[in-house]
């Protein structure tokens, strides 16, 4: 018995140990470790510490328990290595190579740079190779190396730079296995028409963003693919055109295709009802047209469609109610129109729908009441009407997360009641006729995210209470809502993760406070209000600020030393329209990032400082309208991003640096008006091919006109450039989009231009000292609409060429020294609206035709030789045998009514002398024969 239970014992002991040693772990291997290691080296910036674990210590001797390291527990072999989303930067080595276990390597979204080495072909046993989205990653002049991974399944190439693998068709040719490949925005070289062994076994083949022609990519794709077990095709973001080509529909295994962002035309085609398998459909961005027929009503798989940014017209048809496993419909950016679209009753599946931007009219659809799943809707920028009732969304109260009904037409005397809405995250009802109080009701939406309430007739009248009940805003849009009163202070305190807020256009008065509580990188827009005292510190913490249009005073030195020194990164600054003072900063080098500043409009003294030459990043600057004096800093040299200039309005002085032309070679803009700059125009301004407003006027400036005028290409060629920026303020979503603006002197007065600067092109050199002769160089500046050079001392004929500017519509060479005539070209240009050749010395004739003499004679005033309608003075020629003047034609009618007044003032003359001979004689005479006669009185 004793022995039985010996035996027994023995045993268990032995299938314990024998587990034991089955399920151990076996550390890494040496050699696969230095491997590791030698790999660490070529990373050069580990910002986030991922590969901290990966070391020499005691502690970090098992590789297989590094972060993204997996081994096999038997063998300790390395069998995957995943570092995808790491955030590294630097190079792939060749040890990588040593990993000869690996089955799966995914370096993906990473910023590798430098060859891909080919010892990676030294992988026989992987199985997926990811490498997506390393920019800088490039690959030899071949992919041979792919041939020594015979056992590869999933490859993605995508945004590799593959420009130079001249062969890299017959590498993918010897991978039998291969079931994905992803190809896309790496810059192939064309497609070979070749068969392909790999395509009978592909299953997923992304070849987008590749620049494809559907001349080379269509007989390679149908031919090698037309029986293939293909399940998913993307081809978006190629340059396909002409109508989407029947042979897609002989491909009837696809689930997902993906033929946007190309020029496909014509009506979406009925085939699609022959895939029956189809479960995502993405035809976006082409230009489709037609109505959406019944090419979608059989497709009872279908789970996500976007037809959005197309020409689509008519109503949207009901047989979408037919295709109720739908989850995300998509159809905005269209021309489809009608009212109370009912085609969504049974999409009951319906999580996402968006209609915007089309021509929907009538009041909301009844139908979306009973969409209960529904969590995203965008009905913005339609002409929907009527009130918003309190159960518009009936069955979706409990689910919607994100309501966008925003330019639209919706009205009501009161605000529509959102009680209910639990789950709602982000709320646009903005630019509608929505009127009455902001309601409480809104206090009660917990999770709120973001807020878009502006331009309706909403009265505030003092700022929201209900805020204080919002804790997770992040964007808060309730500008030109009829706000007035201060900012409370347990606003900044309440919303703790905002990171866009604009209450701009409002009546909000009373100061800042200068908290420390300021969220960082915050994007704010307090514009136009009645904010006064001065601007804190703390407020330049923001990432996007624009207090324009207040009533800020003071110094802005306390932006220097902004109290959280970790947010440097303010890149949008405008305090323009304020009463500002004192002298500019020295602290520019805390905004590295600064992309555009405004500060005109101010009371700004002193020079521009040194320092700001270190905004390198700078585009646009703005300093109009101070009282800044000095030269300008040479530092501007290194500000090669900037667009716009606007110096105007000021009292600097010196030479124009001829540094502009060179370094600051993408200005659009350059107003350096109304200074006291003086010296000669340098020739250096004539590399400025991209300017279409240059205005040096009101200044002191000498010498001539310079020839080289004519190599302002912007001005001579269609086409022009609007200033605008899309910006991201970090952590929003949202995209802020910011268009420039620039004053433009036009018809005697200053008007704004912003999205229509393209179509200015403009030169104002007047009120200056210049001399010589207009340059015959400027009429090849053949897109000008203004040319001013009045107010100089210019002298010789106007250019015998001034004809071919077509395009001018104001023209100024008035108070100079031109002499001559005015050519008959001058009157082929039908478009110009304002001439003047006042005060000059011109002489002659002026020519007969419709456009000079449309002018008033205050256009030829102060030409003493000059003659001819409109002036009154006759020219000598135009004199009949009589030795009278005599008009015909079109001059005749105005010199007919000068002759009609002429006539008028000779037969009044005649008659008013013989009213007064009459009453002379004859009055003398009847005094005579009344005056012995007595005066009766009563």
């Amino acid at each position: 018995m004793s022995g039985l239970i010996a035996f027994s014992l023995l045993l268990i002991c032995f299938i314990a140990c024998w587990r034991v040693g089955d399920h151990a772990e076996v550390g890494c291997i040496e050699r696969e470790r230095e491997a590791l290691l030698h790999f660490k080296q070529g990373v050069v910036d580990d910002y986030y510490g991922m590969l901290s674990s990966w070391g020499n210590g005691e502690d970090k001797k098992d590789c297989c328990r590094w972060r993204g390291v997996d081994c096999n527990n038997q063998t300790g072999h390395v069998i995957m290595l995943d570092l995808s989303n790491y955030y590294l930067e630097g190079r792939i080595g060749p040890s990588l190579g040593e990993l000869q276990h690996l089955k799966h390597l995914n370096l993906s979204y990473n910023d590798f740079k430098g060859i891909l080495p080919p010892q990676i072909g030294n992988l026989s046993n992987l199985q997926s190779l990811n490498l997506r989205y390393n920019n800088g990653l490039t690959t030899c002049d071949n992919l041979d190396w792919l041939s020594g991974l015979p056992l590869l399944r999933q490859l993605d190439l995508n945004w590799v730079n593959l420009s130079k693998a001249i062969h890299w068709s017959q590498a993918i040719n010897k991978m039998p296995f291969l079931t994905e490949l992803h190809l896309s925005e790496n810059r192939l070289p064309t497609i070979s028409i070749s068969h392909n062994n790999s395509s009978k076994s592909l299953v997923v083949l992304d070849y987008s963003r590749k620049g494809l022609t559907s001349s080379s990519l269509y007989p390679w794709l149908f031919n090698l693919f037309s029986t293939s077990s293909l399940v998913h095709l993307d081809l978006s973001f190629n340059n396909l055109n002409g109508s989407i080509p029947n042979a897609f529909g002989n491909m009837t295994t696809l689930a997902y295709l993906n033929l946007s962002g190309n020029e496909l035309e014509g009506e979406i085609p009925k085939f699609f009802n022959n895939i029956s398998c189809l479960v995502e459909l993405v035809l976006s961005r082409n230009q489709l047209h037609g109505s959406i027929l019944d090419a979608f009503g059989n497709m009872t798989t279908l789970t996500y469609l976007d037809l959005s940014w197309n020409e689509l017209e008519g109503e949207i048809p009901k047989f979408f109610n037919n295709i109720s496993c739908l989850v995300e419909l998509d159809l905005s950016q269209n021309q489809l129109h009608g009212s109370n679209p009912d085609a969504f009753a049974n999409m009951v599946s319906l999580d996402f729908l968006e209609l915007s931007e089309n021509q929907l009219e009538g009041e909301m659809p009844k139908s979306l009441r009973d969409l209960c799943n529904l969590r995203r809707l965008i009905l913005s920028y339609n002409n929907l009407t009527g009130l918003l009732e309190k159960d518009f969304l009936a069955c979706s109260n409990n689910t919607l997360e994100a309501l966008d009904l925003s330019h639209n037409r919706f009205k009501g005397t009161s605000f529509p009641n959102l009680f209910g809405f639990s789950q709602l995250r982000e709320l646009d009802l903005g630019f509608n006729q929505l009127n009455g109080t902001l309601p409480e009701s809104i206090g009660q939406l917990h999770q709120l995210e973001v807020l878009d309430i502006l331009s309706n007739s909403v009265q505030g009248p003092r700022f929201p209470h209900w805020l204080h009940t919002q804790k997770h805003l992040e964007q808060l849009d309730i500008s030109a809502s009829g706000i007035s009163g201060v900012i409370p202070n347990w606003f900044w305190d309440s919303n703790p993760d905002l990171v866009w807020l604009n209450i701009s256009n409002n009546h909000i008065s009373g100061t800042l406070p200068n908290l420390t509580t300021y969220p960082s990188d915050l994007g704010m827009d307090l514009s136009s209000n009645f904010l006064e005292g001065s601007i804190p510190q703390s407020v330049f913490n923001a990432q996007w600020l624009d207090l324009s249009s207040n009533m800020f005073s003071g110094s802005i030195y306390l932006s220097c030393g902004i109290s959280d020194q970790s947010s440097l990164s303010l890149y949008h600054l405008d305090l323009s329209s304020n009463r500002l003072s004192g002298e500019l900063p020295q602290c520019w080098k805390q905004w590295k990032e600064l992309i555009v500043l405004n500060l005109e409009n101010n009371y700004f003294s002193g020079k521009i400082k040194n320092s700001i030459g270190l905004l390198y990043k700078k585009q646009t600057l703005h300093l109009r309208n101070n009282s800044l004096n000095g030269a300008l800093p040479s530092s501007l040299k290194n500000c090669r991003d900037l667009h716009l200039v606007d110096l105007g309005k000021n009292k600097l002085s010196g030479r124009i640096p001829a540094w502009i032309g060179g370094s600051l070679s993408n200005l659009v803009v350059l107003n350096l008006r109304s200074n006291e700059f003086n010296g000669s125009i340098p020739l250096n301004l004539c590399r400025l091919r991209k300017i279409q407003m240059l205005d040096l006027s009101s200044n002191n400036i000498s010498g001539m006109i310079p020839k080289c005028l004519k190599n302002l290409t912007a001005m001579a060629q269609k086409g022009g450039s609007v200033i605008a920026y899309d910006e991201f303020v970090f952590n929003s979503s949202t995209q802020h989009s910011y268009v420039d603006n620039t004053l433009v002197q036009w018809k005697g007065k200053e008007l704004e231009y912003k999205n229509t600067l393209w179509l200015i092109k403009s030169i104002d050199f007047s009120s200056n000292k210049l001399v010589g002769e207009i340059p015959d160089e400027v009429t090849d500046l053949l897109e000008l609409v203004s040319l001013n050079l009045s107010r100089n001392n210019l002298i010789g004929p106007i250019p015998t060429t001034i004809g071919q500017l077509k395009l001018l519509d104001f023209l100024d060479l008035s108070q100079n020294r031109l002499q001559g005539g005015i050519l008959d070209s001058l009157s082929q240009i039908a478009l110009l609206s304002v001439l003047d050749l006042s005060n000059n010395t011109l002489s002659g004739k002026i020519p007969s035709s419709t456009q000079l003499q449309s002018f008033s004679a205050s256009t030829y005033e102060g030409n003493p030789g000059l003659c001819g309608p409109p002036l009154l003075k006759r020219c000598p020629e135009d004199k009949d045998e009589s030795g009278e003047v005599s008009f015909t034609g079109l001059n005749g009618k105005k010199a007919g009514i000068q002759d009609d007044a002429n006539d008028i003032w000779f037969y009044g003359n005649i008659v008013l002398g013989f009213i007064i001979g009459f009453w002379g004689v004859c009055g003398t005479l009847l005094l005579h024969c009344y005056g012995d006669m007595p005066i009766s009185s009563s």
